[in-house]
């Protein structure tokens, strides 16, 4: 059986690193190659940037900035935020990024999935499903860096994204994200259990006990980590830092 992977979801805005509460408020982090070289000692599984204003301000990536992230760093990358045609996808696997992350484009132009994943491997795209509640409780498809409510079910989203290819699903819970109070369990599970390709939880971690908690009971294959991982503890400043992988297998033994 793979081990379970821990990844570090990184957040730029412009060419710095933030981090939200529920897609709004954020705090400045650092810069992203420091940052880089921070998680290169600590030996982290794999790490995942996301663009969070690329989207929104109707812009491609910025090249550059990924391409200094990519010489800095030792361990596989992702990336998601503005990748809207081949050429923009290319680019970013060119530069030495292993994947790259959809998300609202995914859902105007589903088969943009298919083609990435027939040309690049299912295994290179990262299919990215934000989830907030409405005010009746039903979780609901967001897109737009959170802003624009799709109407859709997560789980049928999901299961279509497989359909079209996607090699993995990174399902985040807006109401969650930044919170540290832990994964929503129920939407992870609901996910996991309808699709066959692996399942990153995302939004809330707040601990290793989370970890454990949403990979035995949410059934979630990979567990990203936001703000455990760039601040000391919650309401306090920012420190680089993940848990001991010993840590890690004791809490998910």
């Amino acid at each position: 059986m793979l081990r379970t992977r821990v990844i570090p979801v990184l957040l730029l805005r412009n060419e710095s690193l933030v981090k939200t509460v529920r897609f709004g408020k954020f705090t400045y982090v650092g810069d992203p190659c420091n940052t880089v070289r921070i998680f290169n000692e600590l030996e982290v599984d794999e790490l995942l940037f996301l663009d969070i204003t690329a989207t929104p301000d109707k812009r491609s990536p910025n090249l550059r900035v990924l391409s200094e992230i990519a010489d800095e760093c030792f361990m596989p990358l992702g990336y998601g935020g503005g990748v809207r045609d081949f050429e923009t996808a290319k680019a970013i696997f060119e530069i030495g990024f292993e994947k790259v992350a959809l998300n609202s484009f995914a859902l105007e132009q589903p088969q943009f999935v298919t083609r990435l994943a027939e040309h690049f491997g299912n295994q290179s795209v990262v299919a990215s499903v934000d989830v907030k509640k409405d005010l009746l409780g039903r979780y609901r498809v967001h897109s737009e860096a959170g802003k624009r409510n799709t109407g859709r079910n997560p789980v049928e989203w999901a299961q279509e994204l497989e359909a079209l290819g996607a090699g993995e699903i990174l399902l985040t819970s807006i109401d969650r994200e930044g919170s540290w109070a832990g994964f929503d369990v129920e939407l992870v599970h609901a996910v996991a259990q309808a699709v066959t390709v692996p399942v990153i939880a995302h939004g809330g971690a707040g601990s290793v006990k989370d970890i454990g908690t949403v990979v035995r009971e949410g059934g979630a294959s990979a567990v990203a980590v936001g703000s455990m991982v760039v601040f000391q503890k919650k309401g306090m400043g920012v420190l680089v830092n993940f848990p001991s992988q010993e840590a890690i297998r004791a809490e998910l033994e």
